[in-house]
């Protein structure tokens, strides 16, 4: 059972023989910071930024982080996961790139190309919208409900490709959690670009993951339907499954359940993995909203149970071998105190963590030195300066 539902927050648990060791990089919903702390608990980096977390961060292959921000002149800026702008920041914290619009939302996707896919909210037309079964009766936004539309975004802000929710949902096919309000419909808060170039999206009002062939727009794989609740963090893993974190929020029409992190053969989709938390207590583990997974090189599976800060690592017999709570540094009544959107752990060998950094004086290479000997320098001095 976990160590840390004694009152711990900081490191409570690390088997350093069985734990994937490297650093995660943690979105906190309060203050404006994303940190990456080492397998200690350690904060080794932060970026500071201009606005406050819509969602998460994430540290690119080139060291940069690409984060989403909430701006307080967003549309729709009250609902879970409105954004409206989108950064990368190199290592020092300076912005290289931003793209703005103030109908962002939820997740995103930096390309094989180099160009991004964002979410937005788009306007759902009213005879589309009223077709949309059950839901809190009344609940629309001045009688408008809200989709989602994907873009791809290239690095100069030109718009490349786009696809619509509602022109390709069924509203008597795809149905919609009954308990929610009216102003949003499928609400998508996960993209991806898969191997092949086609579009994994997560419709969290809808329960379900889908596919989207890019060539031609069409859904060609849809599931979780009758299985999953609100969820979050859909990826691909190596052999093709799916991982994500069902929430268990609403599930089958429901007031409450329990969270659940799957892997999903989608062939078949038989679950070939469930963690539902410490054995024998599964209402130990739950987060009604946000929160992540990510399958790790060495099999493991770091998950982050958002509404508690917590963050824990588990081997694939589900046994404990990291874990961290975000320490409470106010007394805050925020309702998003201690709360954490997402985690990331990327490994020593990861290139974000590799990136060469300028060497001090009493450290460049001697006049004579083979080749590649300043990089190597280089890329030591940023594990250095992490602290390793």
């Amino acid at each position: 059972m976990s160590v840390a539902f004694k009152g711990f927050t900081g490191l409570a648990f690390y088997d350093i023989w069985r734990a994937f060791n490297g650093f995660t990089l943690l979105t906190p919903f309060e203050g404006k910071s994303v940190r990456l702390v080492d397998m200690k608990g350690r904060e080794t980096h932060h970026w500071e930024t201009e606005f406050a977390p819509a969602t998460y961060g994430e540290l690119l292959p080139n060291g940069n982080l690409l984060y989403a921000g909430k701006a307080e002149d967003g549309h729709l800026k009250d609902i879970e996961g409105a954004g409206g702008v989108l950064m990368e920041l190199d290592w020092d914290g300076n912005v290289i790139w931003e793209y703005r619009d103030s109908y962002l939302h939820d997740g995103f996707c930096r390309m094989k190309n180099g160009n991004t896919l964002v979410i937005k909210w788009v306007e759902v037309p009213r005879e589309i919208a009223a077709r949309v079964k059950g839901r809190e009766p009344s609940t629309e936004r001045n009688g408008v409900m809200w989709g989602d539309v994907i873009q791809e975004i290239t690095p100069d802000g030109r718009m490349v490709w786009e696809w619509i929710a509602h022109e390709h949902l069924d509203p008597e096919k795809d149905l919609t959690c009954p308990l929610c309000p009216r102003i949003t419909y499928a609400h998508a808060n996960c993209c991806e670009e898969l191997p092949n170039g086609n579009i994994l999206v997560s419709f969290m009002k809808n329960n379900t993951i889908s596919v989207i062939e890019k060539e031609t727009g069409k859904i060609i794989f849809s599931w979780g339907q009758d299985e999953l609740a609100h969820q979050h963090s859909v990826s691909i893993l190596d052999n093709g499954n799916l991982l994500v974190f069902d929430n268990g929020y609403h599930p089958k029409g429901f007031a409450m359940g329990e969270s659940r992190v799957l892997e999903v053969n989608p062939s078949t989709t038989e679950m070939v993995w469930t963690y539902t938390g410490p054995k024998g207590v599964p209402q130990f583990f739950y987060s009604s909203i946000v929160s992540s997974c990510q399958r790790l090189p060495n099999g493991n599976t770091l998950i982050c149970e958002g509404t508690s800060g917590r963050l824990f690592e588990v081997t694939a017999e589900h046994e404990l071998v990291w874990e961290y709570v975000l320490p409470q540094e106010s007394s805050s009544n925020d309702a998003n105190h201690g709360m954490i959107y997402g985690a990331y752990r990327y490994g020593l060998d990861y290139s974000g963590l590799k990136r060469p950094v300028p060497l001090p004086e009493e450290r460049q290479p001697q006049p004579g030195a083979p080749s590649g000997d300043e990089e190597a320098g280089a890329v030591q001095s940023r594990l250095e300066l992490l602290g390793y």
